[in-house]
């Protein structure tokens, strides 16, 4: 193949490369604003019904409005990260063929364009599809305001109802509890203890950072948990695969620092998310005696609140879970008897 050919068909390339880039790119905008469109219609829908019932229910529309609003934010963060990440690729395609244009006697073989396995991996990692709002929750929701019409002074908050419905059994594995952690025999709470305990060896089992996982998993429906921290000034707890690291000095093997899990963390005052090794400090200034965990598999959320007052806190959307997914508590050291309460599963 002559030079010139050679370069033609680069640029050829490049040239496809970008339009199916720019395509994504229109897609996953035309996504975001489908998810705004639901939002702001499921949004517009139950506050017509808390209209009418706005004497009694004026605090309960607050939640289930923030909620939702909280939930949206979530699901747009995500879209914004995929429509960065195709930008990002497609600045990097016009580069090159910018290059290709002006030069067309560069070698061919200098010439560093994306390969179709990268291309299909940047595809299907970023198809709008992935990212959606729980819409089978906001119905659901809908529907229960609708209904509280008919029954409406004898209803608990709408929100906390139709997340008490998604309560799942939990219990602890003491396979997994770090060594300086006390499981009760019922599997509901953890403690720390500054002796070693005898525990038999298992590979499952935290060996640096003081974790415990549940029995139980889940790969489907939605769920939910409430996690009593009252008197405790420092404790993580969260969501995560089974593939988290649990041996070693890492940070890998706490709650959020990986992409295995997802963690709310609370230390003398201050709240923050975690997932990946970020952090999201949240302006939260109450101290909340029970924390609500959401878990919605068709969503892709991992939602946190605070039970006391029903105020969501944090969010994350992950689009879609690539595995089951275990409730893990993490009671922190006693620090010198200032955080010696255990952390406690509620039951409904």
């Amino acid at each position: 193949m002559k030079e010139a050919d050679m370069e033609r068909s680069i640029q050829d390339h490049l040239t496809r490369q970008r339009e199916v880039i720019k395509c994504r790119l229109k897609k996953l905008t035309s996504k975001q604003n489908e998810i705004k469109s639901k939002s702001s219609a499921m949004r517009e829908s139950i506050v017509k019904k808390y209209e009418e019932m706005r004497k009694f229910l004026e605090e309960d529309c607050r939640i289930s409005m923030s909620l939702l609003e909280m939930e949206e934010m979530a699901v747009l963060r995500a879209l914004d990260k995929l429509i960065q990440t195709n930008h990002a690729i497609l600045c990097d395609i016009e580069v090159q063929l910018n290059e290709a244009m002006a030069d067309i006697h560069s070698q061919p073989g200098e010439m560093v364009t994306m390969n179709e396995e990268r291309m299909l991996e940047l595809l299907t990692g970023t198809d709008p599809g992935l990212i959606k709002l729980d819409e089978v929750k906001s119905d659901q929701l809908l529907g229960l305001t609708n209904n509280l019409l008919l029954f409406i002074r004898s209803q608990i908050p709408v929100a906390k109802r139709l997340l008490k419905s998604y309560s799942s059994e939990v219990v602890l594995d003491p396979s997994t509890a770090h060594p300086k952690l006390i499981v009760s025999s019922k599997g509901d709470c953890a403690t720390f203890t500054d002796e070693w305990q005898d525990v038999p060896e298992h590979e499952g089992r935290f060996d640096t950072t003081l974790n415990v996982l549940s029995i139980q998993c889940w790969n489907s429906g939605h769920h939910y948990w409430e996690i009593d921290v009252s008197g405790k000034i420092y404790w993580e707890l969260g969501l995560t695969y089974s593939s988290i690291p649990r041996r070693g000095q890492k940070e890998d093997c706490w709650l959020g620092r990986h992409a295995e899990s997802w963690c709310l963390e609370y230390f003398d005052g201050d709240y923050n998310a975690w997932h990946g090794g970020i952090s999201h400090p949240l302006p939260i200034s109450k101290c909340f005696s029970r924390i609500g965990i959401f878990c919605s598999f068709p969503g892709g959320l991992v939602t946190f609140l605070g039970v006391d007052s029903m105020t969501p806190l944090y969010s994350f959307c992950v689009g879609t879970f690539t595995d089951a997914l275990y409730l893990a508590l993490c009671p922190g050291h006693d620090l010198q008897g200032t955080n010696s309460k255990p952390i406690k599963i509620c039951q409904f």
